[in-house]
Order: C-alpha cells, then structure tokens, then sequence
C-alpha cells in the first residue's frame, strides 16, 4: 500500500523521442521516476527521424489512398500498410530483444504476432473503406488510434523486459463510456460546455489509470472517438491534452511534457545563438508562445491544467537530470508563493512543485500579478500572405467586416491577426492553415466587396512578456529598435491580449528582426557580446 499512496506524476512522450530514445525512456527516466513517485506514461505515436516518417502520417496516407479516388490504388494502399508495419517490427528487436529475461514465453514473439495482427486488421478495413469510397470522421479517428496502440505495446513491453510492471491502457472509447448516460450524447455536450467535456473524459480516464494497481500505467495519447473527429477538434497536439487530462483524473503534482530539447527558450536557439533556457513562463505566455510559431504545448492542454492548478514541466529526454522550463498556473501561483527563501532546484529534486517569491523574482515575475518589467521571449511565425481590403461601398462598418468573414470562413482561412479601420482591414494569413489555393479562392470571393491586395513572402514576429501591456514604453522600445535596424513593419497588433505584441515583417528581415528585438528589448546580449564579455588582460594588448 505504500507505493499506491505515493503522489502521481504523469509523463508523456513525443513519437521522435519513443522512436529514437526508447532505452534511455524505459531504461533510465521511467525507473528513476518510479524511485520516489508513481508515474503514468502517455505514448504518441511512433515517429522516425522527423513526423513526416511517423506513424500518423502514414496513417493519414493510407486513408488518402482508401477514400481519394485520383490517389488510391490497392498496391499504393498496401504499400503504405506494410511501411506502418515493418517500422514497428523493427522497432520490437530493439525494444525487447529475444525476450530472455522474462519468463512464460517469448515476448518478442508475442509482440510480433500483436503488431501484425492489428496492422492487418488495418489493411482489412481500409481496403473495404477503398470499395466503398468513404471514411466518417469517427472511422479516420478509429485508425488513427492505432498509432498510439502500437507505440504503448512496444513500450509497455520494453519497460517489462527490464523487469518494471507496465499495464497499456487503451482509450479509444473513452468518450463513448464518459457519455453513455447522456440522452443528448458527446456531440452536445462538447459543442455546449467546451472544457467542461473533458473534465468529464478527464474522471473516467482516472477510473482506467487506477485499475493498473502497481503497474506502470502505460496510456494512448489517442483519447476517443471525438466528435467531428479529434484532429478536427483538437489538431495534431491532443496527446499533450490527453496527458492534461490524465493528471487531472489522478489529482497527479506535476505533468510532464518529454522532448528533446531542454525546454522553452528566449527565442529559437537555431536562429538566435545567445537564446536562454527559461526557467519559468506562465500559462499564457506558453499558450501564445505556441499559437505564434514556437513548439511549445497544445493550447487547450495549458487551459487543462491552468484550471487545475497542476504544474507543467518540460524535459529532455537527451538530458533527464536538467531543471527544463516549468509553467506554473496564475492561480496557482497566486494561492501557493511563499514568503521563505529557498531554492527552486532543491524543491523540485524533494518532488515539490511549490514555487517561491524569490525563484518568481529571480527569473523576472514581480508582485503576486507576476509582472514581467521585460518581455519574455520572442517567436516568428513564417510563410504568411498579408490581405489588404479598401471597401468601395457605402456601407456599415460592421457589415463590411461581417461578410470578410464570412468569405474567409466559407474556404476554411484561419486569420492570425487583424487591424481594421471603418472603411478598410488588414489581415495576415498563414499558408501553414491554410494553402494557397483556398486563400485565392477566398479573396476572389472578398474582391466583390472591395479592393483586394495581397503580399506575400512576410513573417509575423510576437514579443510576449506577462502581463507586459501594463509597462509604460515596451511598445515604444520595440518599434523604435526596428526601426533603427531598418526594418519596415506591416501590420501591428496587440488587442485585448495583456502579454503580446504582434507585427508582420518580410520573411527576409525575420533573422535581424529576432536579433535586434532579442539584444536590445529583452537585453540578453548577443553571442558576441558575451564571448567578449570576461575582464580585459594584458594577453590582449
């Protein structure tokens, strides 16, 4: 009984990581974690070296072969199948090899024979779904699932030939079994109460975690049967919200996000050499961190455990002793500072996620507001087309803006920012939501309302900072920097967010923008600066 009262963390893992890294996961993190809490293990779907080898994009694939008549073909179809297969197959020696350290048969073998089973199941269906010509949204759901089936079998067995008690816990009902006493079902619960639907998912999923007694919880990052499909409703991250969700049904201390890089910068390291690692952000600042360009955490995973008041922590697989970046709720923090002087690093070796006055003042958050006097990172979003309409009718303002929408929304273009006047707007589009061919057909479509112009080629730059709007002279700073790198600016946009600032450039100044803004507005020097930085000696002169 006293492993079972041990406080829950909940660590998911990324397809590169379980790809690449599974030894060192099933080998090393898990077994460490284990020495002083109990851990649920969330699996993405396997990926090689990139996600566009992984498992679900394969998976995407071979439904585009089944249902798109100018795609499909039973040999392509096949031929797609069998890659999904033999990458897991491989990936079983590797993970279990001839099973000789566990007794009652050959794991490896059995393992085999489960992955083959289940990936000609696929084949079986998806040849059918290629006869008949159509997928429903809950059917594409149903072989997406398979992606994380067959990633927690590998790693539950791989954590069983180590000699660790692993349990996998499928969730591809779990929707169906959270609303099968609802007259009205999931669709109209989930169009109704946003996240209160997954508070409800979030119980039952606990129920499930619970049911593994000692063992290993080891959970699909696929959670269910969603309505509209989950890629529709939540998009490719939902493996980070499943992962939300699991700490919520478990009352878990902490989750954590594993990835392979040591958490959440100042701005891209790749392009900025002198980036920081951040000890800290906020809810929001990831949140806006992630919907401007950087790779952060799923949006609807920070309002999970934002309104659970459950920290989050990002880690490196490649470095699993690293403090990473962790993102303490607001309210949160509000109820939890304390006035004691400690040290963050020694809280979170003791396994308390309790963070302090002085940790929050130290990485630049003051007062119980967590103002930040400096903004926190910078982020660029690239490939964005900037949409310029001068209305020539003499029209209501709001109905101008209405039917802009309107257009937009009929071909599925998602608008990034916005800046309007009564007569004219400014929209920035990213080809990223959108291709080109929709956004054409859209402004053809707002054409008959005005004057349309469109620039591509631009780059939208975020500067985010909690809290930020309330400091006198950011906004100021910020574009008078620009300015005297010579750098135009397109559009500017900062709305009713507190913590962002917002504005287009060519993609051909991102580089120098992200500099000027990272050197001079969040005064971290530049790597030449801070080469140069130590005392000067005679060995200089």
């Amino acid at each position: 009984m006293k492993d079972l009262d041990r406080t829950w963390v909940v660590q998911k893992y990324g397809g590169t990581s379980l790809g690449k890294l599974l030894d060192k996961i099933t080998g090393d993190i898990i077994p460490s974690s284990l020495e002083h809490d109990r851990v649920a293990v969330v699996c993405s779907a396997r990926s090689g070296t990139s996600k566009s080898t992984g498992t679900t994009k394969l998976l995407l694939e071979a439904i585009s072969h089944a249902t798109d008549p100018s795609l499909g073909s039973d040999e392509r179809l096949d031929h797609v199948v069998s890659m999904i297969r033999d990458q897991h197959l491989e990936a079983v020696i590797s993970a279990v090899g001839d099973g000789s350290r566990v007794s009652g048969g050959n794991p490896a073998q059995e393992l085999e024979l489960s992955i083959i089973e289940e990936v000609e199941r696929l084949r079986v269906f998806l040849h059918a779904v290629h006869t008949i010509g159509e997928l429903s949204p809950r059917s594409q759901d149903r072989v997406l699932a398979l992606g994380e089936k067959l990633a927690c079998l590998i790693t539950a067995s791989s954590l069983e030939q180590r000699g660790v008690g692993a349990k996998v816990v499928l969730l591809d009902d779990i929707v169906e079994q959270a609303y099968q006493s609802d007259p009205n079902g999931p669709e109209a619960a989930y169009e109704e109460l946003g996240t209160p639907f997954f508070d409800r998912i979030s119980i039952k999923i606990g129920e499930r975690i619970e049911e593994c007694g000692d063992k290993v919880p080891i959970v699909t990052g696929f959670f269910g049967a969603m309505p509209h499909s989950l890629l529709h409703s939540v998009g490719r991250g939902y493996s980070d919200l499943c992962a939300a969700m699991c700490a919520v049904g478990i009352g878990a201390r902490e989750v954590q996000i594993w990835k392979e890089v040591d958490g959440i910068f100042t701005t891209d390291p790749s392009k900025v050499p002198s980036a920081r690692l951040l000890a800290t952000v906020t809810c929001e600042e990831a949140a806006e961190l992630t919907y401007f360009g950087s790779e952060v955490i799923h949006p609807l995973t920070m309002e999970h455990v934002q309104r659970a008041k459950i920290p989050l922590r990002l880690k490196n697989v490649k470095n699993p002793f690293g403090a990473g970046t962790i993102i303490f709720p607001s309210n949160y923090l509000a109820s939890r500072v304390s006035a004691e002087p400690s040290k963050m690093s020694s809280a979170a070796q003791s396994g308390i996620s309790t963070p302090t006055s002085s940790f929050l003042l130290a990485n630049g958050y003051h007062g119980d507001m967590q103002q930040r006097r400096r903004p926190t990172a910078v982020t660029a979003k690239d490939f964005i087309f900037i949409i310029n309409v001068l209305c020539h009718r003499n029209s209501k303002s709001h109905g101008f803006l209405a039917e802009v929408f309107r257009r937009l929304d009929q071909h599925k273009v998602v608008v990034d920012l916005i800046t309007t006047t009564e007569k004219s707007i400014s929209l920035a589009v990213s080809s990223a939501t959108a291709n080109a061919r929709e956004i054409k057909k859209a402004t053809s479509e707002i054409e008959k309302l005005g004057t349309v112009s469109v620039t591509r080629g631009m780059s939208i730059i975020s500067v985010v900072g909690h809290k930020m709007r309330n400091t006198v002279g950011i906004a100021g700073e910020i574009f008078s920097t620009l300015a005297g790198a010579k750098i135009n600016i397109y559009l500017i946009s900062q709305g009713a967010s507190e913590i962002n600032i917002s504005f287009v450039v060519k993609e051909s100044d991102t580089l120098l923008a992200m500099n000027v803004v990272h050197t001079k507005v969040l005064q971290i020097p530049a790597h030449s600066e801070q080469e140069n930085s130590f005392s000067k000696g005679p060995w200089l002169y």
